[in-house]
């Protein structure tokens, strides 16, 4: 059986302590959650597909909602099996690969999460197999909301935290390609393939589905994370309400480290 990279990967990595453990990683969620609040009101069946350990799958559930929860790493769902204990609801949660969805039927969820899975399949076969996967779970009128990695704000990004990536080649590699691969001379992370804005707005229309919104999850907050980790809590909620109030501009989704596009099917 072919190695899996991403999932060694995030094997080795505390993936539960990405989003809560500093200001600068807590925006991506608080933008995230404050954004989708707008679009899932009323109770819902989710499929939280690449859940990681859980933080979206648990802040719908916690809201009520029926949630499932997939992951391709088996210590992700080790980590949300050990919480669900605690928890006074059932929660199905599964080691399951994105692109293929067949355990669940047509049509069977309101509501899918595509929060992990499409950046890190560097093949557009799979990506196309994973959005489909998708939308085939999805109920007609459900939405399907799906996380990716801007490519033209990786590479200033990755070279800015370390000289070493400051490489022509790798700029090349990068903005034609938008791959980056665990082998590659200068990895700087695992097989990952980074989009753009036009691309993914491109793919929904592709499958015949209504973009209804598209927002940068955390803006330019990585580039200054150690100032936004020396704020105060007053002064880190003038940052997120500033951001929350931009982050639809068009001329930041290229800019930002993490973006959600939500269509209708």
């Amino acid at each position: 059986m072919m190695k899996n990279y991403v999932v060694e990967s995030y094997e080795n990595y505390k993936e539960e302590e990405r989003l809560s453990t500093n200001n600068a990683r807590r925006i991506e969620f608080l933008t995230t959650v404050r954004v989708l609040d707008e679009f899932v009101t009323d109770k819902k069946k989710i499929l939280d597909c690449a859940a990681g350990t859980g933080i979206y799958a648990f802040y719908f559930a916690d809201k009520g909602h029926q949630v499932t929860a997939t992951d391709i790493t088996p210590r992700h769902i080790e980590v949300i099996k050990n919480i669900v204990s605690t928890k006074p609801y059932e929660m199905e949660a599964r080691v399951l690969d994105a692109t293929n969805l067949s355990i669940f039927e047509d049509e069977s969820y309101d509501i899918v999460l595509n929060m992990g899975p499409f950046y890190h399949l560097i093949q557009e076969g799979d990506r196309e197999k994973c959005f489909q996967e998708s939308l085939r779970v999805l109920k007609k009128g459900g939405l399907l909301i799906t996380s990716y990695i801007p490519r033209y704000f990786v590479f200033p990004y990755v070279a800015m935290q370390n000289d070493y990536f400051l490489d022509a080649k790798l700029a090349r590699q990068l903005t034609e390609t938008g791959v980056i691969r665990h082998d590659d001379e200068k990895c700087f992370w695992t097989d990952t393939y980074f989009s753009t804005p036009e691309e993914m707005e491109a793919l929904y229309h592709m499958h015949g589905m209504e973009v209804l919104e598209h927002f940068a999850q955390d803006g330019a907050t990585a580039h200054f994370s150690e100032k936004v980790d020396g704020w105060n809590d007053e002064q880190f909620k003038i940052w997120c309400d500033y951001h929350y109030s931009i982050c639809r501009q068009k001329s930041l989704l290229g800019a930002s480290n993490h973006v959600v596009i939500i269509g209708r099917k």
